[in-house]
């Protein structure tokens, strides 16, 4: 049997830095060959993280948001169509039902970058919509799909005319699948497989991040870009208010594939593979993504990287056991 790597399982080794400044770090990407984006960050398709104003936070720091599919087709066109025509934006779209009608408002709305957004991406339907897709809209739009966990799913969703590919199944904060099903894999592990392809599309890690470390490792793995959720969630950006829990400020995250979600958006629940629950109000997306990016840019001067490129070349990485992970955290005695 073999053995999956979790972000607590390995660590990356400090080498021999000249990097004065974590200015000097270049951390930007491109999504494809007509998109580059300054920060290498994809906020979710979820109902309680990307709408227009993630859309506009996101794009002011030179990252990308995805505008989520739980509304209707006009509801999620007017969050397209209030940004900035030079800020760019995605739309999510499903696989079955509307998708094609909705993938077509979408376009005609402004966005270019097209997200078929299914839990289980390695999948015949997902083959028939990329194809579809593809076959309507040519290379006009920027596809991008999943979730896949294997390289066989990476490359068969490349080949089916995927330009980015979203991997990671059943790791996210407020996702079940594993407990549910059975099935998943860890999110780095899913990430080192697919880094292997020899394939173009652009690799997305998705689920699974709770710090920025975490967020270094998947990059140093081979991940392109990241996407987020529980780690933007809470911030002023995020959809729905701030309420009051035990004397605390906080705002609802849940997972798309929860009770409260699938009823809110199809009237009924069927499989429950995610939880709801609230988490902290965090203040302005901005100032979360600052701290993010300062870690990614840490991360990197560390390996002595002064660009994404020269850090995947680069890292290093060791396993540690359950002696080291709880070394790592703060342990201080404060009797």
């Amino acid at each position: 049997m073999k053995k999956a790597l979790c972000f607590d399982d390995v660590l990356l080794v400090p080498q021999a830095s000249a990097i004065n400044s974590r200015a000097e770090i270049d951390i930007s990407t491109n999504l494809d060959k007509n998109i580059r984006l300054d920060i290498p960050i994809i906020s979710s398709p979820m109902d309680t993280i990307s709408e227009s104003p993630m859309a506009a936070a996101m794009a002011a720091r030179g990252g990308l948001a995805i505008i989520h599919r739980y509304n209707s087709v006009d509801i999620q066109c007017k969050h397209v169509e209030c940004l900035p025509a030079e800020a760019y934006v995605g739309g999510a779209v499903g696989v079955t039902g509307d998708y094609i009608d909705r993938a077509t408002a979408l376009y005609d709305a402004g966005a270019r970058i097209l997200c078929i957004d299914i839990a289980h991406g390695h999948h015949k339907l997902m083959k028939r919509a990329l194809g579809l897709l593809r076959e309507i809209f040519g290379n006009d739009i920027h596809i991008m799909a999943g979730n896949v966990a294997t390289l066989e799913g990476f490359n068969d969703l490349a080949d089916w005319g995927a330009d980015s590919v979203r991997v990671g199944i059943g790791g996210g904060s407020i996702c079940s699948t594993r407990i549910q099903t059975g099935h998943g894999m860890p999110t780095l592990e899913s990430v080192m497989r697919c880094a292997r392809s020899d394939r173009d599309a652009v690799l997305i890690a998705d689920g699974g991040f709770r710090t920025s470390g975490d967020i270094v490792k998947a990059l140093g793995a081979g991940a392109d870009f990241i996407m987020l959720g529980s780690m933007l969630a809470g911030t002023n950006e995020t959809p729905g208010d701030v309420v009051i829990v035990n004397g605390e400020s906080r705002k609802v995250y849940r997972g798309m594939a929860s009770k409260d979600a699938q009823i809110d958006w199809r009237g009924h629940a069927a499989s429950i593979e995610g939880v709801s629950s609230t988490v902290p109000y965090r203040g302005p997306v901005s100032q979360r993504l600052g701290e993010i990016t300062s870690g990614i840019r840490s991360g990197l001067s560390y390996t002595g990287a002064r660009n994404l490129i020269e850090f995947r070349a680069r890292a290093q990485f060791i396993e540690q056991t359950a002696s080291g992970v709880a070394e790592g955290l703060a342990h201080i005695n404060l009797r």
